[in-house]
């Protein structure tokens, strides 16, 4: 397999007129861990719903994440609970861990091209977490899981609706996100794919699945600095 590229190559995103972003873990680094607060809110809010231990209710929480792509999709196929309760109960969380950050505000602004939010979260999250840091202005559009129908990434279907909601050319479009599986779907679809990953990997608590591997055929480049890695793209 080609190793995927860790230093931008300004060549390789020319074609590139849509920009698409991952809002968790992606505009803002992994050591935030502002989703712990929404992990513990989705734990409490299975429990509250089903009656189990906090235990029981957080491994079936995992479970519907692995098996369905968000807790959400798995308790409205089990569950068919009202998805807009579930989603203001996970995003009813503290926004100032994250600061505001110009420099990357100004890298993304630079780029040429619409730029878009593409969340397995709702609008209220994303803009909430992009207003924090300063960048929400620099967005065209936020697509989120209820645009989506509740189909989480990595499923094709939400991909291809997102396209063909904003007209975008996937052969003229980049994607950039943390987990590994959601940019299969946009590499098929002719898009260059960016991987976020975190800088102390030691440091973090996260899955063997939502780590690079040398099986990750689909992804072009790694960065754990989006800031640095967008400015290069423009710079000169």
């Amino acid at each position: 397999m080609t190793k995927p590229k860790t230093m931008p190559v300004a060549a390789d995103f020319t074609h590139v007129r849509d920009w698409v972003f991952d809002l968790d873990n992606t505009l803002y680094p992994h050591h935030v861990n502002l989703f712990a607060q929404i992990d513990q809110n989705m734990s409490a809010f299975v429990a509250e719903l089903l009656q189990l231990e906090p235990d029981e209710a957080r491994a079936l929480q995992k479970r519907y994440y692995h098996e369905h792509g968000t807790t959400l999709q798995g308790l409205m196929l089990n569950h068919n609970i009202d998805p807009n309760d579930f989603l203001e109960r996970a995003h009813a969380i503290d926004y100032s861990a994250l600061l505001p950050h110009p420099e990357l505000g100004e890298a993304i602004k630079a780029l040429p091209g619409r730029k878009f939010i593409f969340t397995n979260g709702s609008v209220p999250h994303a803009e909430a977490a992009a207003r924090a840091l300063g960048i929400l202005d620099h967005f065209d559009d936020i697509f989120d899981i209820v645009a989506a129908d509740y189909v989480p990434k990595p499923a094709g279907e939400t991909y291809d609706k997102f396209a063909n909601l904003h007209r975008v050319d996937t052969r003229h479009a980049a994607m950039f996100e943390d987990l590994p599986r959601n940019l299969k779907a946009p590499k098929a679809l002719g898009m260059r794919t960016v991987l976020l990953t975190p800088r102390n990997l030691d440091d973090i608590l996260i899955e063997r699945w939502e780590v690079f591997s040398e099986e990750d055929d689909h992804i072009d480049y790694l960065t754990d600095d989006l800031q640095a890695f967008l400015a290069a793209l423009t710079a000169g």
